[in-house]
């Protein structure tokens, strides 16, 4: 089969490896299409991310999805034609994480592209049964790959427990930030409070399931916000841009009582930030790591709603042209949001 590998820092070599052998408890999933990551772009520019170090030639791409091909003996559940979106991560099925529920936080989780497991920019994926998902035959095999994403955002508001009719703040109009906001809007959030820099993002926004828009260029954040929720404050603020900055804003213009949830990864591990009004305001505050029991969710919200978590593709690239559209998302950010590579 064609693969793109990352051999080194900045290279992408176009290689064929053997088609992998389907396991009894795996099937084998002709990839269609597969998401270009913000982590696809670190390991490329950088060799790592945090503890995760690539020492040896790796297969990137984890937002996938595709056709069935093979099933396993054992698999008696899933079925050849098939169309699936992948859950990349695949948990021990064992530890007290993963019997408690939350197996995002299994310490022996297997996740594609991520060292030292290869990932989807190949043409085939053996892959265990209990991770891959059917998908509506009305659903592109783009957004099926997306539901990856919106994963991360459908769990930032299960985690910020978002009630019906509360207002929400979602700082960073990036991808997740997107997603979030659909999240939200399928979820009944009252308010959907877009936050960025770019005009264009926050345009965009509108398409999915933002209300109301802030453009820091242009606005005071705690001033426009307080005006979005008649002098209320957010009940909830979702921090999806990876800026100090924006968590610090989200303890601005949070309520009293109100929930941050942290999704974006600041470039500095350590931030400062005002304990007297987190003590004060009584904030509750917690983190996103990936997400658990997400993917049968995602489906059917996504079935039933009018947001199109394509519309934030801006463009797509055959395999052969992996390190090309990887290049594009690093040089050209202002104007790209998504892309999609086609194996």
């Amino acid at each position: 089969m064609r693969v793109a590998v990352l051999t080194h820092t900045k290279n992408i070599d176009k290689q064929t490896l053997e088609k992998p052998i389907c396991a009894d408890d795996e099937v084998i999933v002709e990839i269609k299409a597969v998401g270009l990551c913000g982590s696809d772009i670190h390991y490329y520019e950088h060799g790592r991310i945090g503890s995760f170090v690539v020492e040896a030639p790796i297969i990137l791409g984890h937002e996938a999805s595709g056709v069935i091909v093979e099933v396993g003996k054992d698999v008696p559940t899933r079925a050849v034609g098939e169309r699936v979106a992948i859950e990349p991560g695949i948990p021990c099925r064992k530890c007290d994480y993963c019997s408690d529920g939350r197996y995002n936080l299994c310490p022996n989780v297997r996740f594609l592209a991520t060292p030292p497991y290869d990932g989807a920019f190949c043409e085939y994926v053996a892959m265990r049964a209990d991770m891959v998902y059917p998908v509506p035959d009305t659903m592109s095999y783009a957004e099926a790959a997306l539901i990856e994403p919106f994963s991360v955002g459908l769990h930032a508001i299960d985690r910020a427990d978002l009630a019906m009719g509360e207002n929400i703040v979602i700082m960073g109009m990036g991808p997740i930030g997107l997603m979030t906001a659909a999240a939200a809007s399928m979820r009944g959030a009252g308010e959907v409070i877009g936050v960025d820099l770019e005009g264009e993002r926050l345009e965009l926004a509108k398409r999915f399931g933002v209300t109301k828009t802030i453009n820091l260029a242009e606005e005071n954040l705690e001033e426009a916000v307080l005006k979005a929720t008649a002098g209320k404050g957010a009940d909830v603020c979702i921090e999806t841009a990876g800026s100090t900055k924006a968590v610090q804003g989200c303890l601005q213009v949070v309520k009293r009582g109100g929930k941050i949830t942290i999704v974006g990864m600041p470039p500095t591990d350590i931030a400062e930030l005002n304990i007297s009004d987190i003590v004060g305001k009584e904030v509750d505050i917690n983190g996103v790591f990936r997400y658990h029991h997400t993917y049968p969710k995602a489906i059917k919200l996504l079935e039933k709603s009018t947001i199109k978590l394509e519309d934030m593709v801006s463009a797509t690239y055959k395999l052969e042209d992996t390190a090309e559209a990887i290049e594009r998302a690093i040089n050209d950010k202002k104007s790209t949001m998504k892309l999609i590579i086609e194996p």
